[in-house]
């Protein structure tokens, strides 16, 4: 018996993550819904909250996301106006400059974070036992690494953190 394409196993791969992907999205906006960000505000202030000094290069954080360079500029704009995050020149490069999650954005995120948490507790990481979920993981990287190599960009490697912290 002969595959067709259509039972090609790399299409039910793609669909499957595609599937998973958007029933994550959908179990979970609400909770962002709930505290007046979007998923792309979220999205910019986690990556923020989870940078060195809460800090990244506008480059890189467009890097990190999924927004262009305008695109990120616009989101930037918007929640700089609503004060949770702030630019701040580049002090060796007069180009860049960076987006700085201030108090106001990092309490903002912080009344999200517990209720997303159980979310991604409750549909995602809940359903696998701790070593399927790290192998999972480990594959997830791989991936990423290939198809956004910049997506870590500007983020502190936590092997420095650990041997920070030694």
């Amino acid at each position: 018996m002969s595959v067709t394409p259509a039972d090609d196993p790399r299409l039910t791969a793609m669909g499957l993550m595609a599937e998973v992907y958007l029933g994550l999205t959908a179990k979970m906006n609400a909770a962002f819904t709930a505290s007046g960000l979007s998923e792309i505000d979220f999205e910019t202030l986690i990556r923020l909250y989870r940078s060195p000094g809460r800090r990244l290069r506008m480059s890189d954080l467009a890097a990190q996301t999924s927004l262009s360079t305008s695109g990120v500029t616009r989101v930037v704009d918007r929640l700089e106006r609503e004060g949770l995050v702030e630019r701040v020149a580049c002090a060796t490069d007069r180009r860049a400059s960076y987006a700085t999650l201030t108090d106001a954005g990092a309490a903002r995120l912080e009344t999200v974070l517990p209720q997303h948490i159980e979310d991604i507790e409750t549909w995602f990481t809940g359903l696998l036992p701790p070593e399927r979920l790290e192998d999972f993981l480990a594959s997830l990287r791989i991936i990423r690494d290939v198809v956004r190599p910049c997506a870590t960009a500007g983020a502190m490697d936590l092997s420095d953190l650990s041997s920070r912290q030694s």
